[in-house]
């Protein structure tokens, strides 16, 4: 099994990547498989979270570049900024992980909440996309407001 140690943050080529998704890219310790079918375990430090285009080293010095898996989510595009806020707010009020871009936002498919965002006005599609969070107040924010995602 090939062991990832360390992310880094010198470009590099990669010798092969990771398809991962949200609830995967958010733990430190990990047993996955590469996308060439190769096993391997995340070592990593506490607290990282992993987004698209990330590298990371193996023991042996090979580079494994993230790729953010498509999952289930709901969209909300929305140009009414007062009315964008108050899906945030109720989203936010319920500890959603939200990605947020100007007139959009993204979470992960839950029918109720697309429900209350509909009583609230707003129109909620479902499509198959990457996901990547804002990473929070406490969180690295080097890797957060990726706008070239809409």
């Amino acid at each position: 099994m090939i062991n990832l140690i360390k992310k880094i943050t010198v470009s590099r080529p990669e010798n092969a990547t990771l398809t991962l998704p949200f609830s995967s890219r958010v733990k430190s310790r990990l047993r996955a498989v590469l996308d060439d079918g190769r096993d391997v375990g995340l070592f990593l430090a506490r607290g990282e979270v992993l987004q698209q285009g990330d590298l990371l080293v193996s023991e042996a010095g090979d580079i494994v570049k993230i790729v953010a898996a498509e999952e289930t989510v709901s969209i909300v595009l929305c140009d009414d900024a007062c009315l964008m806020a108050r899906a945030c707010y109720h989203l936010g009020n319920r500890h959603v992980s939200l990605q947020i871009n100007p007139g959009r936002i993204q979470y992960l498919h839950d029918h109720v909440l697309d429900d209350m965002l509909k009583i609230l006005g707003l129109t909620v599609l479902v499509e198959k996309r990457p996901f990547e969070p804002e990473s929070g107040a406490y969180g690295n924010q080097a890797s957060s407001h990726h706008y070239s995602h809409a």
